[in-house]
């Protein structure tokens, strides 16, 4: 191997992955929740590792504070090459239901897996602490195998990713001129499958909505009261059910006049590379497509728009029976979006379904809990081809151009308010169990990821 910057650090990746691993399972093992406030200590706490853990690098970093969980930003300025905006985020999901997981959230452990990798399990593993280390420690890298980085580059890390970011975007306002950079990279995403990387070129919206349906003054006994009174469960679940046919599409009226077909040249290289549809259903105990007919599993989870029920209160739920007939009953339901769609046009559709569907002697609430609009990176982003060809070289195989069936509201934030375009670069998997009990990072998603943004960050230098 040629002695080169770029082979003296990726060297210097392998010869550190202990370390890198160390540092992995400290930032695992502060329990940062931010939708919590018990845990806000916490969350400093977790903004003061990556402040002293970056100031180590040479950055300068500091934290700003926000009416929520505080920021984190660094900059190392370099004489030459592009300038890079790094964002990630810190914060985690609650560790409910504690009850199924198998050891400690905030213990993390290395547990060997079936395929003779090994399975990095915490709370964070994959989203997004792995995820954001992978670049901190590809920095490292660079910086100790050749003195310094190849280009400038920033950091910004959110605290509160996982609460809705809601301080965000005034935070971008406030600091357009300092954040502002030729390119944003966001480690948020995943592979395309367990050996195959890939870059998100799009990212389906969110429209989150709740609705609440109330009719009479009170719980009645449905004995005395059942037949001629109102039931709010009932004309809720009908009102959910009349959203959706038979076969899969989406009923609420005009929902698709802004959905675009999926490019020829982007289905092509989808049907080139290896998926298997029945096997991703299988590894959640499924067999059946319930999307679109007609439409692929692939084209169902990236690049169609969905309508999900995501729960249902009403009534009584406890232990044992009690024949009752609710006062409200009401449902958190959420849109994905593709395309050119408007969240706030769907969430108008969705009144007025609201309001088609709704009997006499029955109120109705509608609450906008979250909204964001789709993402599609221009295959023109002249970045995107030398990052793919570096992660390439780095997999030993073609990177995909790929889409994620989540929703990153901040690529639409970075957009808008800085006019800056993102790189979605991820090397989770997609059974690595986010948001549910047992997270878990793969130890080739960290190690290879590492060595993944050491070449695309000698590719992007050049």
């Amino acid at each position: 191997m040629s002695d080169t910057p770029l082979n003296r650090a990726l060297a210097q990746a392998d010869a550190n992955l202990q370390g890198s691993l160390d540092r992995f399972f400290d930032l695992l093992r502060i329990p940062s929740i931010s939708t919590d406030p018990a845990y806000k200590p916490q969350c400093l706490a977790a903004a003061e590792w990556l402040v002293e853990e970056l100031s180590g690098l040479g950055f300068e970093a500091s934290i700003r504070p926000t009416p929520g969980q505080p920021m984190v930003v660094a900059h190392q300025i370099m004489p030459t090459g592009p300038h890079v905006l790094f964002y990630g985020h810190y914060d985690v999901q609650p560790v409910d239901p504690l009850s199924e997981w198998e050891a400690d959230p905030f213990s993390p452990r290395m547990v060997p897996a079936p395929n003779g990798d090994t399975h990095i399990v915490a709370r964070g593993a994959s989203d997004d602490k792995g995820q954001l280390l992978t670049f901190v420690e590809a920095c490292r890298a660079w910086r100790a195998a050749n003195g310094g980085l190849p280009m400038s580059v920033s950091f910004l890390l959110e605290g509160e990713e996982e609460a809705g970011s809601k301080n965000l975007g005034p935070f971008l306002d406030a600091t357009q001129e300092e954040l502002r950079a030729d390119i944003v990279l966001v480690c948020d995403t995943d592979m395309w499958d367990a050996t195959t990387p890939s870059i998100a070129l799009m990212l389906r919206g969110l429209c989150g909505v709740e609705v609440e349906i109330e009719a009479a003054s009170r719980d009645l006994h449905s004995g005395v009261y059942g037949g001629p009174s109102r039931n709010p469960l009932q004309v809720l679940t009908t009102m959910l059910a009349a959203m959706r046919g038979e076969d899969g599409r989406v009923l609420l009226d005009g929902f698709y006049d802004d959905v675009d077909e999926l490019p020829e040249a982007i289905r092509e290289q989808w049907a080139r590379l290896p998926f298997d549809g029945e096997s991703f259903l299988a590894d959640v105990g499924l067999s059946v497509p319930a999307g679109e007919a007609g439409r692929s599993i692939q084209e169902q989870t990236w690049s169609r728009p969905t309508f999900e029920i995501n729960g249902i209160t009403g009534g009584y739920s406890g232990v044992g029976f009690k024949t009752v007939i609710p006062a409200k009953a009401s449902a958190k339901v959420s849109f994905r979006l593709v395309g050119r769609q408007d969240p706030d046009k769907i969430v108008q559709a969705f009144r007025a379904h609201v309001a088609a569907h709704l009997p006499g002697d029955c109120k109705a609430k509608v609450t906008v809990h979250s909204a964001s609009r789709p993402t599609i990176v221009s295959s023109d982003n002249p970045y995107l081809e030398p990052a793919l060809a570096a992660l390439s070289e780095e997999w030993q195989t073609e990177a995909a151009r790929g889409a994620n069936g989540g929703s990153i509201p901040v690529i639409n934030e970075f957009k808008n308010r800085l006019g800056m375009d993102a790189l979605l670069v991820g090397f989770a998997r997609v059974d690595n169990r986010v948001h549910s009990p047992n997270e878990k990072y793969d130890l080739s998603s960290f190690s290879k990821g590492i060595r993944s943004w050491v070449r695309i960050l000698a590719a992007l230098s050049d």
